[in-house]
Parts: structure tokens; sequence; C-alpha cells
């Protein structure tokens, strides 16, 4: 007799589910991604004990039949695709017929259903039908998935803690609430509310309701499109940024998907806007024809891949770019004179909340959205001149104008006017040279000086001349015009170590490494007393930057106080 044998149904069902259930959010993924292919206006997804006791997942969508209820727990049985062309035209979120058998399988799980005419309730215990009755005819779907893993123990220490499983769930039924504003979801865990939105349609409203009223109100409004994609969203101010990259949802024809590539581009259009290790808020739709997508590249979907990456990638990188250009990007330090209850703290994605404390969260009602974000971007920089009127710790400048105070990082402000000038003076193909009258004697180890050689070509075409001048050691006869006088050694060792040490070299990458560096070596350091006129002159040429508020680090320049706030402060107003 043979040694291979085909696998009974529960032994494949129970395999398959170590493909699907990674994770209690799987479990949610699969059954939300259902609902709303199932055209549900709202979706309810109620857990216990993070999900580890209860998952119940109820729609108000269009249902199924008795027969279709039946079929929904066969393995490969879908409503979703039915040819080769199918499988690569997309347009629905679960498509592969394994999940249902698969939860069923590892799970005691209940499906009450009803397409408006006929009702079902199935009893499912490890993927037997139990029993099959009828139920009531509210149009609708409720899947109740408890008991996960009974029958297979061993899967239950792959469970994350119960705060980790809640986080993972709040994270993706919030970026599928962003997929889907016009959908109303409700999440809960024990009875207590974590996320509600409205389904009004508003993709704003969502955000307000994920991150908070006073994230939503630092949003910008962008949208552009060319032959294959159509993209709108919103992307955050700086100033509202965060420590990881969980926050940029990327919805592809509704799905969220992540994608290096996309935010790859999305970081680099955010490039000296936000300090090291930060991360905008974003939330970018992306319609496209499914023929030119591939999101059957993983079971859970979630990764996807472009026909045409390169043009997305450019187009999303133009349009941020564009946007955050045209923000007036100085952050209002805001008086509070009594605590604040802060919806982050009711829904949120997974980065202000603490989920190691006894109560995710209250219950709350619903708060009413009374505020617009313009989506219209204005033109305009620093909109009125700054007077100074003095220097606080030899670091920060004390400015004003009729708006409000203002306190600038004199450092930092010098950074970017710097950065803009090099970053300037290195892109121009003509070069002018100053011939210095003393050559420069610069010293190096042997290994620098072997891969200086070698980089010889690209040093002189910056228009820098030099000569070696025995063992390590060279002579700089020539170099831009555009380094300042008073640092030339300073500035010309800087050059030298950057090219010495890149290892791909990238002329665009060159550059901006080098403009970083000697703006911030050149630039006024902190605890040094200037005058007011120099403080004035600094102030100005800010202004004049294309990006006055951020140095090329990321660090901000210069924030503001308003005069209500001011006056708040000093209890002038109520």
């Amino acid at each position: 007799m043979g040694t291979i044998k085909v696998m009974s149904d529960d032994l494949a069902n129970k395999i398959a589910a170590g493909e699907v259930v990674e994770s209690l959010m799987n479990v949610v993924k699969e059954l939300v991604e259902n609902s709303i292919d199932a055209l549900s206006k709202t979706i309810r997804v109620e857990l216990l004990s993070s999900g580890i006791k209860q998952i119940k997942v109820v729609d108000d969508g269009k249902g199924m039949n008795r027969e279709d209820a039946l079929n929904c727990i066969k393995r490969h049985a879908t409503s979703k695709i039915y040819t080769d062309d199918d499988l690569f035209n997309i347009n629905t979120l679960g498509f592969r017929g394994e999940a249902i058998p698969s939860i069923a399988a590892v799970s005691n799980m209940t499906i009450k259903t009803s397409d408006g005419s006929s009702s079902t309730l199935l009893e499912i215990s490890g993927g037997n039908v139990k029993s099959v009755s009828d139920t009531d005819l509210a149009l609708g779907t409720t899947i109740v998935v408890s008991d996960i893993f009974f029958n297979t123990p061993a899967r239950l220490k792959y469970l994350k803690s119960l705060n980790t499983e809640l986080a993972n769930i709040t994270n993706y039924v919030s970026k599928m609430a962003l997929a889907n504003p016009n959908i109303k979801f409700v999440l809960s865990n024990d009875n207590k509310v974590i996320l509600n939105t409205s389904g009004n349609g508003n993709l704003l409203n969502v955000i307000a309701n994920v991150y908070g009223f006073s994230v939503a109100k630092k949003m910008a409004y962008i949208k552009c499109e060319n032959d294959d994609y159509d993209i709108d969203g919103y992307i955050s101010y700086p100033e509202e940024s965060r420590s990881n990259r969980g926050h940029i949802t990327i919805l592809v024809n509704g799905r969220s998907v992540r994608n290096n590539e996309i935010n790859k581009s999305i970081m680099e259009a955010y490039h000296t806007y936000l300090f090291h290790d930060r991360y905008p808020i974003i939330v970018l739709n992306i319609n496209v024809d499914p023929h030119i997508i591939d999101v059957n590249i993983h079971p859970t979907k979630m990764e996807i891949k472009f026909s045409k990456i390169e043009e997305l990638k450019e187009i999303i990188f133009n349009e941020i770019s564009s946007a955050l250009s045209k923000l007036v990007l100085i952050p209002e330090v805001k008086y509070e004179d009594k605590a604040i209850a802060n919806i982050d703290k009711v829904t949120t994605i997974n980065k202000e909340v603490d989920f190691t404390k006894e109560e995710v969260a209250p219950q709350f009602e619903e708060i009413p959205f009374d505020f617009n974000v313009s989506e219209d971007i204005e033109e305009e920089k620093i909109v009125k001149p700054i007077n100074p009127v003095g220097l606080i710790h030899g670091t920060y400048i004390i400015g004003e104008n009729e708006d409000g105070m203002y306190i600038v990082d004199q450092h930092a402000a010098n950074e970017r006017i710097n950065y803009e000038y090099y970053k300037e003076s290195l892109g121009k193909d003509d070069k002018s040279i100053t011939d210095l009258l003393v050559p420069i004697k610069l010293d190096f180890t042997k290994e620098e000086f072997i891969n200086l050689k070698e980089r010889k070509s690209i040093i002189e075409l910056m228009g820098i001349s030099y000569e070696e001048f025995g063992n390590n050691t060279i002579i700089v006869r020539s170099h831009p015009s555009w380094i300042k006088e008073s640092y030339v050694t300073e500035s010309l060792r800087k050059i030298f170590e950057i090219i010495i040490n890149e290892n791909n070299f990238s002329k665009e990458k060159f550059n901006e490494k080098v403009a970083i560096t000697l703006a911030c070596k050149m630039s006024i350091k902190a605890n040094t007393h200037i005058e007011l006129e120099t403080m004035r002159m600094l102030l100005d040429k800010l202004s004049k930057t294309t990006n006055p508020y951020t140095c090329p680090h990321g660090r901000p320049t210069i924030i503001s106080f308003t005069s209500y706030d001011l006056q708040k402060m000093f209890k002038r107003v109520e």
C-alpha cells in the first residue's frame, strides 16, 4: 500500500487555519471583509477578552439563503471568483474560499443569516455542523466565533498578549473605517466601545474618530490622477507625526495594503519636514484598474504588487511635496486651563492609547463633527513679517507681529537658510571657481587616501582642484565659489569625508548630504548672542526660503503663541 494518502477535510481545514488564522486580527479581518463585500451599511465587531473568548461580527448586508450558508463553510466555496480572469480582476476583499471553513475548523462558530426571504441558524464545532434551524428574518449576517483553537491548543501559545491582540484588531478595524467612510463601524471589547464612526461618507470625520479632532484639524486634502491612477486622501501637517509607520494608511480599491515603495515615496516627500524616526499620518486612497495590480502575492491579501509602480511613486511624491510646500506650518502652542478629554484615548489605531490599563476606553456618545478643514491650500509662508525683540539663552529669538508672539531657534533657522543655499548651488551645472592664493593642505589615513583617489572624477566635477602631496596628503588649489570664505578648510574636509564614505554614489543623494552637513556646520550655534539687526536679517532670509518651518533634519524652526492664547494665559480673557 502506498504511503501517500489524501488527508481528511477536517485535517486540511486545520492546516489551512494555520495560514488564515495567524492572530485574532485575522479572524476579524476575514469576517469584516465578507461583511463589506455583502454591501453592509453597519458593521459591529464585539469582542470578549480581546477576542480570545469570543469574536462577534454583526452586519446588515444582503445575507445568505440556506444553501449559501451551508456552502460557505466548505473549502474552496466562494461567491467572489469563478474563472481564471476573475483571479486577476479582483473587485472584492475576501475571495479565497478558505476563510470561513478554516476559522470554523479551530473554533465553535454560529452563523445566523437572512437574505430577507429565508433565514438560517448554523451551529458548528471544530468544522462539523451540529445543527441547522430557522431563525428571525432580520436582513444581514451575524457570525460568532468562540473558544478559538479549543481543539488545537498548541496554536494558542502563538497568540500575543490580550493587549497586543486588541491593539492589532483596533488597528485593522480603524483602517477599514478609513477605507469605507460610508459604512458605520462599531468596535467594542467587553462591552466598552473603542471605535464608533458615523458612516456618513465623510473621511475627515472618520479621521477625527480615529485620531481625534486636533489631528483632523491638521490634515491637508490632496487629489491627483494620471492615466492609470486616481488618488485622493489626507496628509498630516509635519507637527502631527508619530514614532512608527503604522499610521500611513494605503488603500487600494478599498483594500488596506502594505507597500514599502509607496511608503518610501511618502517619506521622501516629507524629507526635511520631519525629524529623524518620525512619520506622518496619511490616509491615501488609490483607485486603479484591477488588471494592473496583483493582490495574490500573499494569503492575507495585505501586500500588493503594482505593474506601474514608478509612475505611482512619482505622482504621490510630487503631489505630497507640492501640498507641503504650500502649507503654513508654524506650530501653535495652545494654552489649556483645565484637563480636556482626549478622543484619542477612545478611538485610536495604536498610538497613544495605553492598553495596559484595566479599562481600554469608556463608552461615549457620538460627538458632532463641527469643524471644517479647507481642501484649498493657499500659497503662503510666514504671512506677516516678524519683528525681533530679544534673545533667550543665546539660542531663541523672540519676535512679534499683530497676530502674536514667535519663538525662533536661531541655529535651526540658519540651518534652513544655509541648506537651501547649498542645495541650490550644488544643483547648478555651471559652477564658478575660486583659486586659492594659499593652497590648503589636508591629511588622510591610508584607506581614506585610496578611496579619495578612486573618486577623483567626482571631486573634479564639483569644481575642486587638488594635487597629491606626499603620502596620504593633498593640496587643494581651487574650490567652488559658493563655499563661504571663512569656512573653506572645514567645508572642504566635510565634503571629502562624505565622498570617502559614500558607497553607492548618487549625485542627488550626495548633494543632499553635502548641503545638510555644511548647513549644520556653518550655522549660528546655540548659546551664541547675536544683535537685533542680525536677528532681523535672519528672520527675513528665513521667510524667503521654500520651507521656513523646519531645519533640514526636520526640527521646527519656529513656534507661535497667538495673541488670544497669551491673553488667556494672563487671565485677560475668559
